[in-house]
């Protein structure tokens, strides 16, 4: 069921980071082309950026040093990164009537502007384009 009325999810993309298996960027391709993407992180994730903050605040001059994580994208916390549990967060998500408010819609419908219940990243043609190369020459299909 989908409460949304989205269309059928096509194909999952899941492009893990090199230096960090706690983390991994997910696109979400559905029937009509539309494109979704959020990153996918664990728990090991959020505390290894609280040590980095840390770190640097130990070093900064007039800071205090606290550990903390600032999150400035749309980050999704899952148990691990496996293939089953991604999938399966997303179907959460459409169940529970709530993947758009988590998935940020880089693609573009002609003549539409953004708004707050349907945020576009840029909502122009460039971030279509980078998704479009980065689905075709950098990411494994998974689904």
């Amino acid at each position: 069921m989908n409460p949304l009325n989205l269309p059928d999810i096509d194909r999952v993309y899941i492009e893990r980071h090199a230096d960090n298996n706690h983390a991994c960027d997910v696109i979400v391709k559905t029937s009509d082309g539309t494109i979704y993407t959020c990153l996918f992180v664990t728990l090991q994730y959020l505390r290894r950026q609280m040590e980095i903050n840390y770190l640097f605040c130990r070093q900064v001059e007039g800071s205090v040093p606290v550990r903390f994580a600032a999150l400035d994208t749309p980050h999704l916390l899952v148990e691990k990164l496996d293939r089953d549990t991604i999938e399966d967060a997303i179907d959460n998500l459409l169940a529970l009537d709530i993947f758009e408010t988590l998935f940020t819609r880089v693609t573009q419908i002609e003549g539409e502007r953004p708004t707050a219940e349907a945020p576009m990243v840029d909502s122009g043609r460039t971030t279509q384009e980078v998704a479009a190369v980065v689905i075709s020459e950098v990411l494994v299909v998974t689904g």
